[in-house]
């Protein structure tokens, strides 16, 4: 980013929640603090005067660094010269929602940095298939634990519950997720506010406390509920996957994550990097009934077997198929006949390199030998809009 500003262009910075755009913003001003850059936040939010300031200061070249949620993909959000986007959680964005930041820039489309912990199985396609170049981080930071990864039946319900107390007694906080608010009739689920109550019977107040955090929620009674948990005010966060992202609490060590098999793999790896932020081993529970579709028990022994980013990527994308590159779509079956885009790896490969050299040589694909493929990307554009270089 200061690269960008250096060479008198601004950079914007997008999160998929507020809570997490907001702890951008509060690090990156502490960071840039003794420096002559002017950083500013904008989500749907900031309203009125302090709005149409941001607006017109962005628009003049004011602004250096801009950090917010999806607010800045709206229409009066101009910029005077945008030179790089930085996409947090991209998983959580659509194809057509990170593509809007491009047409914001003026004549020079913007560099994209896109950054996730779980690719998507289209991210991932692209990275293997596609122009999207990657860089890896594939180690924890200086004095992190591995998190424990474990499966347990409700008929263990009784030995987890005497975990979380041990935990809780050692000055630990626990995270507790359910795939639903409110009772479903259609799903058997056990759903955030039966299992609130069932927790209080085995953790009473006033010797315990119990924060509920959820999508229907006002934002400042979430924010009231999340700092009573940072703060440590309470020992348990009942929550849905609202805490997916952009939650850290270091003292946090156990995450219990019930119906497992109701979640998809890159969600149930974000929620497990909720734990593991301290230096104390940490561990995450997937509770689950004892009947499991196959694809369901091969979620849950992913999550046990790895912690690595892109294995568990591997194997989404080989459950929910790649999505479509040209197209939005992030996952689901391609359409080829004959092709695997998980199992045909050397086929793709070889085809990639093939689809390389011909760019190389024939870059508008004048020679008779490239007719054919001339003609058939000819069809497709006409056919489909092209997202294929939207990362």
């Amino acid at each position: 980013m200061l690269i960008a500003i250096d060479n008198g262009y601004q950079c914007c910075m997008m999160a998929p929640t507020e809570i997490l755009a907001k702890q951008h913003f509060l690090s990156l001003q502490q960071l840039l603090d003794d420096m002559p850059v002017k950083v500013e936040f904008l989500s749907g939010n900031v309203k009125g005067k302090k709005r149409q300031e941001i607006l017109s200061a962005l628009k003049s070249g004011d602004i250096h660094i801009i950090v917010g949620t999806h607010a800045l993909i709206e229409d009066p959000v101009e910029f005077h010269r945008l030179g790089l986007v930085v996409i947090d959680e991209q998983h959580r964005f659509g194809v057509a929602q990170r593509a809007a930041l491009w047409k914001k820039s003026g004549p020079l489309v913007p560099h994209v940095l896109v950054m996730t912990a779980t690719p998507i199985p289209r991210t991932l396609a692209m990275t293997l298939y596609g122009d999207l170049d990657v860089s890896v981080i594939d180690e924890l930071p200086p004095g992190r634990k591995e998190i424990k990864t474990i499966h347990k039946y409700e008929i263990d319900r009784p030995r987890v519950i005497q975990f979380m107390h041990q935990q809780i007694a050692a000055g630990r906080q626990i995270y507790v997720v359910y795939p639903l608010i409110e009772e479903s009739e259609k799903l058997d689920l056990q759903n955030l506010n039966e299992g609130y109550e069932q927790l209080l019977q085995y953790f009473p107040p006033p010797a315990f406390q119990i924060s509920v955090v959820h999508g229907r929620m006002k934002a400042q009674d979430k924010d009231f509920e999340m700092e009573r948990f940072v703060k440590g005010i309470t020992q348990i966060m009942v929550a849905t996957t609202v805490i997916e992202v952009g939650v850290n609490v270091p003292n946090a060590s156990v995450m219990i994550i019930e119906n497992t098999e109701r979640f998809g793999l890159s969600q149930l790896h974000q929620l497990r990097g909720r734990v593991g932020r301290g230096a104390e081993q940490s561990y995450c529970i997937l509770m689950s009934d004892v009947k499991l579709s196959k694809e369901g028990r091969e979620r849950i022994r992913t999550m046990v077997r790895t912690t690595n980013g892109f294995e568990i990527a591997e194997a989404d994308l080989r459950l929910r198929g790649p999505g479509d590159i040209q197209g939005t779509r992030q996952s689901g079956l391609l359409d080829f006949k004959l092709l695997n885009i998980a199992e045909d790896r050397p086929v793709m490969d070889a085809a990639r390199n093939i689809a390389l050299r011909i760019i190389e040589n024939d870059p508008d694909l004048n020679k008779d030998i490239h007719t054919p493929v001339r003609d058939h990307l000819a069809w497709l554009r006409k056919k489909h809009k092209d997202w294929s270089r939207i990362s």
